[in-house]
């Protein structure tokens, strides 16, 4: 795992806490809308345990509608001023797909970029990270938020899965991109039954031979399995992070960071 210049410990799998600057993301949208705010978000990742912040600036549930750059900019670089310049030592990734808002942000700040599209939606995005030199989240998802769920049929979905991350992967490498992470991409075009067969089969992603990161935070699967509200999906949210650390995952990505670094610390003493 990549240790951000000293700034992260090798020795537990580091937990990402969730910062949405969103208006309409499912679970914390127009929560964190203000300085004060954003301020307050990133001292409870951090107070909490959280050893990366994930900031992002636009929605990316099944149906979410874009935003112009111009205003994801805006609200990405707002964000990591505010907290860089509050929080010097924290380490701050970028959730986008775009890499213009890659670029301004680690131009402001941030130290890496985490992209649900692995480099599909945007061109640029992975020359534009080989020119930053940043670690890079490569996520698989076979199309954007609006349309996703309209594409999940898959004749063998690991088979196809491991092909585009094989596909991406020597793209990165084409341009110099060596600090990867791999993100299924849990309730990215996939059905309920298809998450759980990921999860189940986890595993096979350590083909790779890089670190995995792991999203499923209050997520449909969970809440809707459940019959509940991304408001009641706590315990399922624990339960499966827990599967996933035992199953090897490198980064937890989290709205509850209290309770994920609780996880971490439990599964530390069985592996």
């Amino acid at each position: 795992m990549y240790n951000f210049n000293g700034k992260l410990s090798e020795t537990t799998p580091p937990i990402m806490g969730i910062l949405n600057v969103t208006e309409d993301s499912f679970y914390d949208g127009g929560k964190y809308r203000t300085e004060e705010a954003v301020l307050n978000r990133a001292e409870q990742i951090l107070s909490e345990g959280g050893d990366i912040i994930d900031i992002g600036a636009m929605s990316t549930r099944p149906n979410a509608l874009e935003i112009s750059e111009e205003e994801e900019i805006s609200r990405i670089v707002a964000a990591v001023q505010l907290i860089r310049k509050t929080y010097p030592e924290a380490i701050l990734s970028i959730d986008t797909y775009r890499a213009s808002v890659s670029e301004a942000a680690v131009e402001a700040g941030a130290d890496m970029i985490n992209d649900i599209s692995g480099g599909t939606f945007d061109p640029d995005m992975i020359p534009t990270v080989g020119k930053l030199q940043v670690p890079y989240c490569l996520m698989h998802t076979p199309a954007k938020p609006a349309v996703m769920q309209q594409h999940t049929d898959y004749k063998d979905i690991l088979g196809e899965m491991l092909q585009f991350f094989g596909r991406q992967i020597e793209k990165l490498h084409q341009h110099s991109v060596h600090d990867i992470i791999v993100d299924p991409g849990f309730g990215f075009g996939k059905t309920l039954e298809q998450n759980y067969f990921l999860m189940k089969n986890l595993e096979v992603f350590h083909e790779l031979g890089y670190p995995l990161l792991v999203g499923i935070s209050r997520k449909t699967m969970i809440y809707k399995l459940l019959g509940t509200t991304p408001d009641q999906a706590l315990n399922g949210t624990t339960v499966l992070n827990t599967v996933a650390l035992m199953k090897g995952t490198a980064i937890l990505r989290v709205h509850d960071v209290k309770e994920a670094v609780e996880v971490r610390k439990i599964v530390s003493c069985m592996l």
